[in-house]
């Protein structure tokens, strides 16, 4: 057998290709999801198909020493795919934490306008109140005066006062 590469890929093929020889897949047809995110110089060093480990001749120990490289390929990829996650966890807190401040300020502020209103409120109240006692106070000193004025009156009610005065 002769090793033969496809993509980056290698497997053994027999010297002498028959018809019932294994068929030959393109690779690179597959999209890969992760080349739509970052990833460090120093981690992309590591995963480069140059540097890539699956490269090396295929003996029994070169052989495990792949499927070391494949597993540590995949830790990075899920490391790479890990810190994007968290970093995009870490923008969802900021912009909650922003939203959470924004809508702290407006209660704030709606909380002053109602203890504005509720302050204007309550010095009308008092005025009315005030005003309220002192009008009573007049009412009272009113009735005193007029039930003194009945005592004094000639006439027995205040009818007979206002028949007179029509009268006249």
């Amino acid at each position: 057998m002769q090793p033969s590469e496809i993509s980056g890929l290698q497997f053994m093929v027999p010297s002498n290709p028959s018809p019932y020889s294994a068929p030959t897949f393109d690779l690179t047809r597959f999209s890969n999801p992760l080349h739509n995110l970052y990833i460090p110089p120093q981690l992309q060093e590591l995963i480069s198909p140059h540097s890539s480990c699956i490269n090396s001749n295929s003996t029994s120990d070169e052989a495990d020493e792949q499927q070391l490289c494949v597993i540590n390929e995949r830790k990075q990829r899920r490391m790479i795919s890990n810190r994007e996650s968290a970093r995009r966890s870490r923008m969802r807190k900021q912009r909650h934490l922003d939203e959470l401040w924004s809508q702290v300020v407006w209660l704030r502020n709606e909380n002053h306008q109602l203890i504005y209103k509720l302050n204007h409120v309550s010095e009308s109240h008092d005025k009315v109140v005030q005003e309220n006692a002192q009008l009573k106070e007049e009412a009272s000193q009113l009735r005193l005066l007029l039930s003194d004025m009945q005592v004094a009156s000639p006439y027995s009610t205040l009818r007979d006062l206002e028949h007179t005065l029509a009268d006249h």
